[in-house]
């Protein structure tokens, strides 16, 4: 069994205070992402909701924010039903740069022992990268 991490940096013309809110804050997490529900804060939970056609509301994606150091560091847990219920962990690093910030997610915990297992991994590598080319539009 091996298991898999997934590293995604960007460059956004933004400083890490205003990145930050796009991570942590519902409205602006929907902009790129999907919609929480409520914000992130360390210690607790949260629930990414659909808005699908007849699924508005029900949980896609959940977890549990495990640290939250504004505008640095952000940990949380994340796990939905194509992942068993299996927490993987998310870890985003905002390092302020000379005009903006290089924004850095590690996901952890794709453990890999299986094609599907591979399969999934490669489908959030994938739905990152989309996810970030949104992010670079809304920040900036």
């Amino acid at each position: 069994m091996t298991e898999l991490s997934l590293t995604k940096t960007i460059i956004l013309k933004a400083p890490p205070q205003h990145v930050w809110k796009f991570l942590t804050q519902t409205d602006l997490l929907a902009t790129w992402f999907h919609n929480a529900g409520s914000d992130l804060v360390e210690g607790g939970e949260y629930k990414i909701v659909s808005n699908s056609i007849g699924k508005e509301g029900d949980a896609i994606i959940w977890g549990e924010v495990l640290l939250s150091d504004a505008p640095n560091k952000l940990v949380h847990t994340f796990t939905h039903p194509m992942l068993q219920e299996k927490n993987t962990v998310c870890t985003w690093t905002l390092t302020e740069i000379e005009g903006g910030t290089l924004l850095t997610l590690v996901h952890t915990g794709f453990e890999l022992v299986e094609d599907a297992s591979f399969s999934m991994a490669q489908a959030h590598d994938k739905g990152w990268d989309e996810h970030f080319l949104r992010l670079r539009h809304v920040v900036s």
